[in-house]
C-alpha cells in the first residue's frame, strides 16, 4: 500500500486520495504536500430532499393486476404509470485545507498502513524531512492528523475550511438541482484560534426527519513551539501557525444533529452542538496531553493498533514465498501505479500487485467495520451527490462488499453488519405488509439510505417491491457468522441499546432465529396454493383454491430478478425466478441447521413446516443448452445481455450446488450462455466480474476465476490507492468499494471452501498461486485455521486447526487427492500435513 512519486500531479481528482476510518467516520486525504486536503466523513450524513418517505398507498391493491398480467404474458401493465422517487443521499462533512509554502520535492510517499490503520505521508525538500501521519480514533472517534518535522521547525501552516460549494457536484444532480443549495451554514473560529469549524442547517422539507437537523464539524488545533493567530481574509478567516515543531489536528463530525428551525440559524441549538462536539474534542485532548503541554499521538495510537489488530490483523495473505516486498536492500519499492503497469503488459498475475490488493482491501474493511455495513462508496465521498446516491444497494452490492468479513475472521464487521440489518426491520416489515399484506414477514427493498429502507424506490422498469429474495439474501451473512463463531452475545451499540432495552443481544435467540422465522413467514405467506404449476411445470391460477394436489408446486409470482427480463418480453416482472427458488430453500436450509443445533421444544413444530415448504417450492430448469434458467416456467426464455447473475444463488451464497454435480455444471454452463451474450453490452460493472468470480470461486473453477481476476487486474477499475471504481473503463466515473471489498471474499473462496463438518482446501485455485500461505481464516464449522501453505510444485500442504468445539470434521485437498477425516476437540491446535 505504497505510492510513491516525486511529481505530483496537479488538479488530481479526489478519488486518488488516501481514505482512514473506524466504521462511523472517516477522512479523505490528498497527501500533498503543499496544500493538504482533508475531507471529513461521517456514514449517517443524508441530504434530505422532498421525496416521499412512506411505501406508495395503492401498492398493495396493484398485487392481484401484477400477478395476472404475468400469468397471462401481459407486458404491458406498467404499474399505473409511476415514476420512481428515492431516498436520501450521502454526502461529505466538512474540508479543511492546509497550505504551506510552495517548495521543489526532493522525496515523497505516500501509504495506508493496516496495522494502525494511518494515513502515512513523507516527504523532503530544501527546508527539511517532514511527515504527517493520519488515523480515526475507534476510541473516541475522531480524526488526528499528526505533522511533524525531524531537527527542523515545520514551514507555516495555514488552515482553512472550503465551502460546501467548492466539493464536486455541490447542487448537480443527473435529474434537477441538489437540495443542499438551499442548506445554510456558517464557519466557526475563535479568537485565539484554538478551533475552527462548520456548521449547516438542512433544507426544511416539512415530511423529512431531519427538517430541523444538520451536521457540525469542529477542529481542534494543539502545538508545540512558535505562534498562532487568526488572520482575515476575503470573505473567510485563517489561522496561521508559525515556527511549530509539532502540530496535532484533532477533527469530529457529527451527523443528524439539532439545529432548530431554520430561521433561527445559528441559533441557540446550533452552538449547543457545537458546544458538544467542542467538549468531546476537549475529552480526546485531556485523555492524551502530556505534563508538558504536547500531545502524545504515540499513546493515542497504541490504543489504535491494539484494535487494528481486532480486525485487520486477524488474517495474513502472501503469494509464493515469504520474502520482503521492497526485494534488495536499497532499492525502491514499485508504486501502485507502476505496478498497476506492469500488470497491464504482462498475461500472468502479478503476485506482488494482488498480495498489495489484498492489503488495501482488508485495510479497507476494517475501515468500514464496526457501525454499519459498507455503502457503495466504502465510508467515503468527496463530492455532492456520488453516484447512486452513496446507498448501500442489496442486491448484489453489499452482499459482495461483506463476502469475505466472516471467514475473513473481522468479528467487528460482522456485528457492524448486524446492527445495520437490525436498524431496518421495522421498515421491512412495513414493505412486506405494504406490498404483499402479510404479517410479522420481511421484505428488503434494493437500497436503503442508512435512515429509512422503505419501498418506495419502484417503477415499471425497476419493480423493487416484487424483489422477493432481499432478506434471505441478507440474512446469509449472518448466519455464516454463526457457522464460523457459534453463538455470541452481541454487544450493542448506544442507539440500538436504548431501542432495545440492553447492552447485548443473544445471536441465536435474540437475532438469528427471530430474523430467519420473520423471513420464512415471507416465503409462507407469498405462495398461495391459488397460484400453481401443473405436473409438466405449467403456470395456473384457481380461485379459492386451498392445497397443491399431488405433482403441482407453488408458483412463485410475481417475482423479479435483477435487472433482467426474459427474452422476448420486456416487463420484468415475471414468475418463478431462479433466485427466488433458491432464497427460499436457503432459508430453510439455515433455519434446519439452526433449528437442530438448539433442539428446544419449538424446534420440532418449526423443522416440519420448513420441510413441508420445501416439497412445495418450484423446481429449477435448464435450457436447451443445460444452462440454468434464469426463470423456471417453460414459456420464460433466458435473456443473456445483461451483467447480473442473480439466477445463480444457488451456487452463491447458497450451497445447493456443493451436493449436486449436476446443478453445479448447470451453473457452469450458465455462466458461459451469460459471458457470450453480455460481451460488450454491460460487461464493465464491477460488481457482475466480482459476482462471477465469488460465483466461479463456490463452483471450484480456478480456470474461470483466474481469468476473472486476470481481467480485474488489467483493466483501469483501480485508482493508485488501489480503491476501485464502479466499472473497469471507469466509464461513469463512481467510486465504489465493490471489487476491493469482493475480492476479499473471491480469495478466500478459493483457498478454503467450508460448510459444517467439511473442509476443503485449495478449492478453485488460479494457475498463477502455486505457493502461498494464508493465516486466521475462519472455517464455517467453527474452527479458526490458524496456518494455511501449499506448495503445489512441491505437492506439500500444511494447516493448522483450532476448533472451537469437539468435533468430527471430514478434510480433504482435490488438487492434492487428500481425504480423510478428523476428531477435533476443543482448544486443541491440530496440525495436518499433505
Amino acid at each position: 500500500m505504497n505510492e510513491k512519486k516525486i511529481k505530483l500531479k496537479t488538479g488530481e481528482i479526489w478519488q486518488e486520495r488516501l481514505v482512514a476510518g473506524n466504521g462511523h467516520s472517516g477522512v479523505i486525504c490528498s497527501c500533498d504536500p503543499y496544500e493538504e486536503v482533508l475531507t471529513y466523513q461521517n456514514i449517517e450524513l443524508l441530504m434530505p430532499t422532498e421525496e416521499p418517505r412512506m411505501t406508495p398507498p395503492e401498492v398493495g391493491s396493484e398485487l392481484q393486476e401484477a400477478r395476472q398480467a404475468v400469468l397471462h404474458m401481459d407486458a404491458t401493465w406498467n404499474v399505473h404509470g409511476r415514476k420512481r422517487t428515492y431516498l436520501y443521499a450521502y454526502h461529505p462533512g466538512m474540508q479543511l485545507r492546509i497550505t504551506t509554502p510552495q517548495q521543489e520535492l526532493e522525496a515523497y510517499s505516500r501509504r495506508m498502513v493496516g496495522e494502525t490503520g494511518e494515513v502515512i505521508m513523507d516527504y523532503r525538500d530544501k527546508t527539511g524531512d517532514f511527515s504527517r501521519h493520519t488515523f480515526v480514533s475507534r476510541e473516541d472517534c475522531v480524526v488526528t492528523q499528526y505533522l511533524a518535522g525531524g531537527k527542523e521547525t515545520l514551514p507555516e501552516l495555514i488552515l482553512s475550511i472550503d465551502p460546501p460549494e467548492m466539493l464536486p457536484k455541490f447542487g448537480v444532480k443527473k435529474w434537477g438541482t441538489g437540495p443542499e443549495v438551499n442548506m445554510k451554514y456558517e464557519l466557526v473560529y475563535d479568537k485565539a484560534g484554538t478551533y475552527l469549524g462548520q456548521a449547516a442547517h438542512y433544507p426544511v422539507f416539512v415530511e423529512s426527519e431531519l427538517q430541523d437537523k444538520g451536521y457540525v464539524t469542529m477542529v481542534r488545533i494543539l502545538h508545540t513551539g512558535g505562534s498562532r493567530n487568526v488572520e482575515q481574509t476575503e470573505g473567510s478567516k485563517e489561522i496561521h501557525i508559525r515556527g511549530a515543531k509539532a502540530v496535532w489536528i484533532l477533527a469530529k463530525t457529527a451527523a443528524q444533529v439539532e439545529m432548530g428551525e431554520m430561521e433561527d440559524f445559528p441559533g441557540v441549538k446550533a452552538q449547543e452542538t457545537i458546544d458538544a462536539v467542542l467538549a468531546d474534542l476537549k475529552s480526546a485532548v485531556a485523555k492524551y496531553r502530556t505534563k508538558e503541554g504536547s500531545w502524545n499521538y504515540e499513546r493515542a495510537l497504541a490504543l489504535q493498533k491494539e484494535q487494528q489488530r481486532e480486525t485487520y490483523g486477524t488474517v495474513s495473505f502472501h503469494l509464493g514465498e515469504q520474502t520482503a516486498d521492497s526485494g534488495e536492500e536499497g532499492v525502491e519499492k514499485e508504486t501502485n501505479t507502476e505496478l498497476l503497469q506492469r500488470q497491464k503488459n504482462t498475461p500472468q498475475m502479478l503476485q506482488k500487485l494482488m498480495e498489495r490488493i489484498y492489503q488495501t482491501g482488508r485495510y479497507v474493511q476494517a475501515a468500514c467495520a464496526g457501525y454499519s455495513a459498507p455503502r457503495l462508496c466504502g465510508l467515503w465521498t468527496g463530492e455532492w451527490n456520488p453516484g447512486w446516491s452513496g446507498a448501500y444497494t442489496m442486491d448484489a452490492n453489499v452482499n459482495i462488499q461483506v463476502s469475505g468479513m466472516n471467514t475473513g475472521h473481522m468479528e467487528k464487521a460482522a456485528w457492524g453488519y448486524m446492527y445495520f440489518i437490525l436498524r431496518q426491520i421495522g421498515d421491512w416489515k412495513e414493505n412486506a405488509k405494504a406490498v404483499y399484506g402479510m404479517w410479522d414477514a420481511l421484505l428488503a427493498p434494493v437500497n436503503t439510505d442508512g435512515n429509512r429502507a422503505i419501498m418506495v424506490e419502484y417503477d415499471i422498469d425497476y419493480p423493487f417491491q416484487y424483489w422477493n429474495a432481499g432478506a434471505s439474501w441478507l440474512m446469509v451473512p449472518i448466519f455464516e457468522y454463526w457457522q464460523c463463531f457459534g453463538n455470541r452475545q452481541i454487544p450493542l451499540p448506544e442507539d440500538l441499546a436504548k431501542v432495545c432495552g440492553k447492552q447485548s443481544l443473544d445471536l441465536e435467540q435474540e437475532i438469528l432465529r427471530p430474523l430467519l422465522w420473520k423471513t420464512f413467514h415471507f416465503w409462507e405467506q407469498l405462495c398461495t396454493p391459488e397460484y400453481y404449476t401443473d405436473r409438466e411445470g405449467q403456470p395456473h391460477y384457481k380461485k379459492g383454491k386451498t392445497a397443491l394436489e399431488e405433482g403441482e408446486k407453488y408458483l412463485i409470482i410475481p417475482s423479479y430478478s435483477p435487472e433482467n427480463h426474459p427474452n422476448g418480453y420486456s416487463s420484468t416482472i415475471t414468475a418463478n425466478a431462479a433466485m427466488d427458488i433458491a432464497a427460499a430453500s436457503d432459508v430453510l436450509r439455515m433455519i434446519r441447521e439452526l433449528e437442530e443445533r438448539i433442539c428446544d421444544e419449538r424446534s420440532g413444530e418449526w423443522l416440519t413446516a420448513s420441510r413441508e415448504l420445501a416439497a412445495k417450492l418450484p423446481e429449477y430448469q435448464m435450457d436447451e443448452t443445460g444452462g440454468l434458467k434464469e426463470w423456471s416456467l417453460p414459456q420464460m426464455h433466458d435473456n443473456h445481455e445483461h451483467r447480473h447473475i442473480s439466477h445463480l444463488y444457488c451456487a452463491w451464497p447458497g450451497v445447493e450446488t456443493q451436493h449436486n454435480v449436476g446443478l453445479a455444471e448447470s451453473c457452469r454452463q450458465a455462466i458461459r450462455n451469460r459471458n457470450v451474450g453480455n460481451a460488450g453490452k454491460d460487461d464493465t460493472a464491477s460488481h457482475g466480474w466480482i459476482h462471477k468470480g465469488l460465483v466461479a470461486a463456490r463452483l471450484k473453477d480456478g480456470r474461470s476465476l483466474g481469468e476473472i481476476l486476470r481481467l480485474l487486474v488489467q483493466s483501469d477499475i483501480f485508482y493508485s490507492s488501489l480503491l476501485t471504481d464502479h466499472n473497469t473503463d471507469r466509464c461513469r466515473g463512481v467510486y465504489c468499494t465493490d471489487t476491493i471489498l469482493g475480492l476479499q471474499g473471491i480469495i478466500y473462496e478459493a483457498l478454503v471452501y467450508s460448510e459444517r463438518g467439511e473442509i476443503e482446501f485449495l478449492p478453485a485455485l488460479p494457475e498463477e498461486w502455486k505457493q502461498g500461505s494464508v493465516d486466521g481464516l475462519m472455517a464455517r464449522t467453527r474452527i479458526c485455521i490458524r496456518k494455511l501453505a501449499w506448495n503445489l510444485e512441491k505437492k506439500i500442504l500444511e494447516a493448522e486447526l483450532e476448533s472451537y468445539e469437539d468435533q468430527e470434521v471430514r478434510i480433504s485437498c482435490p488438487v492434492l487427492q487428500y481425504d480423510a477425516c478428523y476428531y477435533l476437540k476443543q482448544g486443541e491446535l491440530r496440525r495436518i500435513r499433505i
